[in-house]
């Protein structure tokens, strides 16, 4: 029994570890771009529509939030132009949000800036410290698909 919660307590001091981590990324990347530039939100919105069109209900439910929330933030986007909505050809009480090429040109800026930074911050790493994170993507992406 004393191996089990030596692994819960070391489980939990990673997860804290990586929720720091990750935070601390995650604020720093938003730090770079503009006051009154798109939320995170927005930007995960224009990513997911970038692989094709889907509706507001469906976009609500990939992104873990309340179809009012999900209303808002396309409101925005359309507001914008960086999406648009055409009613659904099966069922016209539905309607279907499409990228515009305005957002594809925003979410690609967005991304750029992003992996600029991110690269410059990787060039000051040692060729070992960058395999040993490269090593940990796979990782990564399990534990982000399991949120």
């Amino acid at each position: 029994m004393g191996t089990t919660n030596t692994r819960d307590e070391d489980g939990m001091a990673l997860a804290a570890g990586l929720r720091l981590a990750m935070g601390r990324i995650v604020r720093r990347l938003r730090q770079t771009h503009a006051v009154g530039d798109l939320t995170l939100s927005g930007v995960s919105v224009l990513a997911r529509l970038a692989a094709g069109p889907d509706s507001p209900g469906s976009l609500a439910e990939l992104e873990r939030v309340r179809p009012q929330a999900m209303a808002t933030t396309l409101a925005g986007l359309e507001q914008r132009g960086l999406v648009s909505r055409t009613p659904d050809a099966t069922d016209g009480r539905r309607a279907i949000v499409s990228i515009t090429g305005a957002g594809r040109s925003v979410l690609e800026e967005r991304r750029s800036e992003s992996v600029d930074r991110l690269a410059r911050a990787l060039d000051e790493f040692t060729p070992q410290e960058r395999a040993a994170l490269r090593a940990a993507m796979p990782l990564l992406d399990r534990l982000a698909d399991r949120l």
